[in-house]
């Protein structure tokens, strides 16, 4: 029996015959992959604005740590601000699981509404919030219910963001559309870094410590509106359109996921570790980590670290096209043993010196391309759609909570302690976990989802 061509991969649209005759007709090739490439930039920009609300606590931690925690001694107030850094992502389990499961029950575009509009709302809440000096302990305590409402909302955003996109993409270039989601979390980070590079430059240290790190959160805000703009505006993905059409989403999602796919939950934590310590480490502290512990001008790291995440988005899609070329497993296995060979020499150079950093940062990121080209796809092939947003949002938010999350403080702490020449090996002990759990896990590159 001969059929019509179709894409590997691909389920026939819904209302198609499978008995030999010609389908109804529908939407030229050309319409399809137009709408698959507005679907991606949407989803992508959105990500953007929702990781700039993100990022910016991180980029700004060092300055407006003593507006929240006054102290005599500046590490003791940045570790307080990097504990409400950690604090801020025990909630990315609670809400991977809680908005992981409203989008696959209501649907990948209403999750990534709500996402958004809750992340954007708790900067603008931060970015006016009074110092300790007006307020009191109150000034904390509302910086710790922002940063929760934050974390909640980064719980739910990677799962739904990461189904939409891997859903929304071409067969055969699933790595190439999943990339696009970590190449707008660097799009953020980078945004949050060059304001953070420009307020540092062209503001003196009272009026940055006063008022100019305010301007960075109500930017982000602002920028907010853009994305629930873009997210409302965006359609529903096929795959969950087709499912409430054959069967409807599942009633309990997250039991569903943890009973029928155990497996490939634990497979994610597994996954995530070695990539989230590694990012936060690089990406989102380095530039803090350097300004502390060698006493580098914060603008000097953070002009590094801005230059090296714009050669990592550039080359995102191109680690993309390399996983969907050659696989998976080989893009990881890669970048966990280059961290785990050269953990030790990275570190040991870094002093108070640009170009060193420059180079330290951007061999670092050519490194993390293995596993931010890949993860999003990696673990949306896990899980059939009536759980992949659970299945995604939860395991991942977990093992971010855990390793992500603690990674600038306990970096901080033990260097703060004495303790600088063992950071390495934290990080070197994470890539030799990745490298394990990326030899024994199976090949997904070819595997059909729905």
């Amino acid at each position: 029996m001969t059929h019509a061509a179709a894409s590997p991969g691909t389920p026939p649209p819904a209302g198609s015959v499978s008995s030999g005759h010609p389908a109804p007709p529908g939407p030229t090739d050309h319409a399809e992959a137009a709408r698959r490439r507005r679907a991606i930039w949407a989803g992508a920009v959105g990500n953007t604005v929702e990781w700039v609300d993100w990022a910016v606590y991180s980029t700004f931690s060092s300055i407006f740590a003593g507006t929240f925690f006054p102290s005599h001694a500046p590490e003791a107030a940045l570790l307080s601000t990097l504990a409400v850094f950690a604090v801020g992502f025990l909630m990315r389990p609670i809400g991977g699981a809680v908005l992981g499961a409203y989008g696959d029950r209501h649907g990948r575009k209403k999750a990534m509404t709500l996402t958004i509009s809750m992340m954007a709302g708790a900067a603008l809440v931060i970015a006016v919030c009074p110092g300790y000096s007006t307020i009191g302990v109150g000034a904390p305590v509302v910086l710790v219910l922002a940063r929760l409402v934050q974390g909640f909302s980064a719980g739910g955003e990677f799962g739904t963001s990461s189904a939409f996109l891997i859903e929304s993409a071409t067969p055969g270039r699933r790595a190439l559309a999943g990339s696009w989601q970590q190449v707008s979390v660097g799009a953020g980070t980078l945004i949050a870094s060059l304001m953070g590079t420009v307020l540092t430059s062209s503001l003196d240290e009272h009026a940055l410590d006063t008022w100019g790190w305010r301007i960075a959160f109500g930017v982000a805000g602002l920028l907010g509106l853009i994305g629930l703009w873009l997210r409302v505006s965006v359609q529903e993905t096929e795959s969950f359109r087709r499912m409430e059409h054959t069967g409807g989403p599942r009633a309990n999602p997250l039991r569903s996921m943890l009973v029928d796919h155990p497996r490939a939950a634990l497979r994610v934590v597994g996954v995530t570790v070695a990539g989230t310590l590694i990012y936060y480490i690089w990406v989102s502290y380095m530039p803090s980590y350097v300004h502390v512990t060698t006493g580098m001008p914060l603008n000097r790291a953070l002009l590094a670290n801005s230059i090296s995440l714009v050669v990592f988005i550039v080359l995102l899609p191109f680690g993309g096209m390399l996983s969907d070329r050659i696989g998976r497993k080989p893009t990881m296995i890669a970048f966990a043993a280059g961290f785990l060979v050269l953990a030790w020499p990275l570190f040991h150079v870094l002093d108070n010196n640009f170009w060193t950093l420059l180079a330290v940062e951007l061999v670092g990121i050519i490194l993390l391309l293995g596993y931010s080209a890949n993860c999003a796809v990696i673990m949306a092939e896990q899980f059939p759609p009536e759980v992949r947003t659970t299945g995604i949002a939860l395991p991942y938010a977990l093992a971010v909570a855990v390793f992500g999350g603690t990674a600038p403080y306990i970096t901080t702490w033990m260097s703060s302690n004495g303790h600088r020449d063992l950071v390495w090996l934290y990080l070197a002990a994470a890539a030799l976990v990745g490298v394990i759990v990326y030899a024994v896990m199976p090949e997904t590159k070819n595997k059909e989802i729905a």
